[in-house]
């Protein structure tokens, strides 16, 4: 079966310059030979600290910024080759819901404007029909169609992020890509709003690449995860392995600092130790190594390979045992 989406070896250099008299050019690798593949109906998690490249993943998944290097296949087709009407039919397939909600709406339209304007833009829709379309999005995701003439000013941080889905299904998308959906939003509004896009993913079939630093979102939402650092993937596989026998140093380190709703099993809070390096200037061999418990000397000086498979597997010199939990 062909995934509906497909990276291989995905890398983004940004060049920055700094320093005054004499500015110096920087690159920074965002993001640093990521591949992992999304299947028809599957959600797939990218998990990872703030700053690891989660969200310029997604973006470059969308083509929204374009790569340095890499692949980006959707349902088989060449993304990054499209071009002209062969790449508007690729975009009205994938959409995004942004991070926030109150900067991804404009202010000066109306929620009947910024719904029916994909559909003109695509010529599916115009005039009575866009608005009945829209109307009908707006009582799927849980608002009243009355919203239609109304501004965004009008309505709460939950109630945005409703509007954002919505004009994210407008197209009929068969992928959704979801950046931080719920991050901005208050933990009652999240629930709402996670289970509404499982709602909409069981209804429709939808596709999720789903970007969070949330661990316990990811767990509930998706199927398999990609645990990302300094801009590549350390570990991937279903997400209850991953989470309840993990491989990487790193990704028991993420499980140790979620918090465990269950005084009688929660223990004392483990020390998380340093944080994430700048992607400037990253520390040579395994990035992970100044953080690491377990590091050794050869950590230091040459970055792991990939061991396992793409379904299953992890980039560590010393993996913490297969059959030993999280403490």
């Amino acid at each position: 079966m062909t995934a509906l989406l497909e990276l291989q070896g995905l890398s983004k250099l940004f060049a920055t310059r700094r320093g005054f008299p004499r500015s110096a050019t920087t690159v920074v690798r965002a993001v640093d030979g990521v591949s992992f593949a999304v299947e028809p109906g599957e959600a797939f998690g990218l998990v990872g600290e703030s700053g690891c490249g989660k969200s310029t993943t997604a973006r470059l998944a969308m083509r929204l910024i374009e790569p340095t290097a890499g692949s980006v296949r959707f349902a088989g087709e060449d993304v990054l080759a499209a071009r002209g009407a062969a790449l508007l039919r690729l975009r009205r397939r994938m959409q995004i819901v942004f991070q926030d909600p109150f900067s991804s709406l404009n202010p000066r339209r109306t929620v009947g404007r910024t719904l029916a304007e994909p559909l003109q833009v695509h010529g599916l829709a115009r005039g009575r029909t866009a608005r009945a379309r829209a109307a009908a999005l707006l009582d799927e995701v849980g608002l009243d169609p009355s919203a239609l003439d109304r501004y965004p000013h009008a309505f709460s941080g939950g109630q945005r992020q409703r509007i954002g889905i919505a004009r994210a299904l407008v197209l009929e998308p068969e992928l959704l890509v979801a950046d931080e959906p719920v991050s901005a939003l208050d933990v009652s509004v999240q629930a709402q709003i996670l289970t509404l896009l499982k709602a909409l993913q069981t209804r429709r079939g939808l596709g999720f690449l789903f970007v969070s630093h949330d661990l316990a979102v990811i767990r509930w939402f998706c199927a398999r995860v990609a645990v990302m650092y300094l801009g590549r993937i350390v570990e991937q596989g279903p997400v209850g392995e991953v989470f309840e026998r993990p491989r990487h140093h790193y990704t028991r380190m993420l499980c140790d600092a979620s918090p465990v709703p269950d005084p009688e099993l929660r223990g004392a809070l483990p020390r998380v130790t340093g944080e994430i390096p700048s992607a400037a200037a990253p520390p040579p061999g395994c990035h992970f190594h100044p953080r690491c418990p377990a590091a050794t000397a050869i950590c230091q000086v040459e970055y792991p390979g990939w061991d396992g498979t793409v379904e299953r597997g992890f980039a560590c010199h010393n993996p913490l045992p297969a059959a030993v939990l999280p403490a």
